[in-house]
């Protein structure tokens, strides 16, 4: 049996790229890996793992019709640093963004959700000190 290290990459097709690229980028700090217009490559993690964890956008042909309901993905999380969540959600409702709270099931964690420009739920999450 295969013995996965971690999660490489979500890859997201989007219907406008430089709203979900200025989000990813620009909103959540994601750092651009490539040169590439489409897709776009963002890093999600540390840059000092063997495969780095990214988030891709892929821009959808322009006759690509709006998202239906349910979509297939419920939502990505992203994980933030403990010291930095209460600076994080107090910048991201200072931008305009309704963020929502939750409770992870599983992970003694504190969380947070907003929604990227194509109608994604995004988590950003950090664990609780043991």
């Amino acid at each position: 049996m295969t013995s996965i290290k971690g999660l490489a990459e979500i890859v997201l097709w989007v219907h406008d790229l430089a709203k979900a690229r200025q989000f990813y980028e620009g909103v959540l700090g994601l750092e651009v890996m490539s040169d590439r217009q489409n897709p776009v490559f963002l890093r999600a993690g540390d840059p000092a793992v063997g495969v780095p964890q990214m988030v891709v956008l892929v821009q959808l042909p322009t006759d690509a019709g709006a998202f239906q309901r349910p979509r297939t993905l419920h939502h990505l999380a992203l994980e933030v640093a403990p010291e930095d969540f209460d600076a994080e959600k107090a910048r991201l409702e200072r931008l305009g963004f309704q963020l929502r709270s939750g409770q992870h099931p599983v992970i003694p964690s504190r969380t947070m959700y907003l929604d990227d420009p194509e109608g994604n739920e995004v988590e950003l999450i950090c664990a609780l000190p043991s």
